[in-house]
């Protein structure tokens, strides 16, 4: 299970006039490999799964799984507000050769407490890979509660959490609730260092689409223990991490990767290009972290 650990991308989906540019993940996916990343997350939030065809969603993770060869962790995105969709991605992703998967909690239908136990349930018992729980109340309105997480983490093949609450309390209350070997992930770039000092073992980055290298130097120093190392490689990138969402994600990080040549800036309605300022202080940001 310790392999998943380190700076995790969470990628985005190349566009090219309204398709899927596989030729750009194919660049984007030997980029990741020769800067450190550890696991590729695909068809996530950044990866923008919400405006991707069923047919679409699946072609990514296979051909990013084609494309990575075995050489580093593919976590397919399989989440869904709706279990019986979620178990279809889910299968699909092994089917395509992903080795885990990425589950949200349900957005819009805002289930309690136990009828997001009930739907994790449901899907860990109708699937095979293991399974990392998404919680990201900003996204999906409701909130998994450590307890839940807890209750959840019972289930045999959940091995761990992404943590996008931003609530550094989560991961210390976590670690005494839950008594299995379990992993925990921030799911927030910029608390990711405080994140590990409190019992985290890696990041799953958006600012990884466009400074991998960066990125995972700062994680390698926190599993290290070189807090203090790790917190000076912070603080140069905060303004950047602060950038990715300035505007609506992912077009930030698009248009990041777009400046390193790796694909276009291109993304689906409603998330429009951003504006000329944010460019501006992307473009700057990067030239002083000596991206480009």
């Amino acid at each position: 299970m310790q392999k998943y650990h380190g700076s995790m991308v969470a990628l985005v989906t190349p566009f090219n006039n309204g398709k899927v540019d596989f030729q750009a993940l194919e660049r984007m996916v030997e980029f990741h490999i020769a800067n450190g990343t550890t696991c590729l997350v695909v068809a996530g939030t950044t990866g923008e799964c919400p405006t991707l065809s069923p047919e679409e969603h699946i072609e990514v993770i296979k051909a990013t799984v084609e494309y990575a060869k075995g050489r580093i962790l593919v976590m397919a995105g399989a989440g869904s507000n709706n279990p019986v969709e979620a178990i279809y991605f889910s299968n699909a992703a092994k089917d395509a050769g992903a080795d885990c998967l990425l589950h949200n909690a349900g957005y819009y239908n805002r289930p309690n407490q136990e009828g997001l136990y009930a739907h994790f349930k449901m899907v860990h018992d109708n699937t095979d890979l293991p399974i990392f729980v998404y919680n990201v109340p900003g996204r999906t309105v409701v909130n998994i509660s450590s307890e839940t997480l807890a209750k959840i983490a019972k289930l045999e093949r959940v091995i761990g959490v992404k943590d996008a609450t931003g609530n550094l309390e989560r991961p210390w209350l976590e670690h005494n609730m839950i008594d299995k070997p379990f992993i925990y992930l921030s799911g927030e770039d910029s608390t990711a260092v405080s994140y590990n000092i409190a019992g985290g073992v890696g990041v799953i980055s958006v600012t990884a689409n466009c400074a991998p290298a960066l990125v995972a130097k700062v994680q390698n120093l926190t599993l290290e223990k070189k807090w203090d190392e790790a917190a000076a490689e912070q603080y140069k990138l905060m303004k950047l991490h602060k950038l990715m969402f300035k505007e609506p994600s992912p077009a930030p990080a698009k248009y990041a990767v777009s400046l390193l040549g790796l694909c276009k800036e291109e993304s689906r309605l409603p998330i429009l290009p951003i504006s000329d300022s944010l460019r501006a202080e992307i473009k700057e940001q990067m030239q002083k972290l000596e991206l480009i």
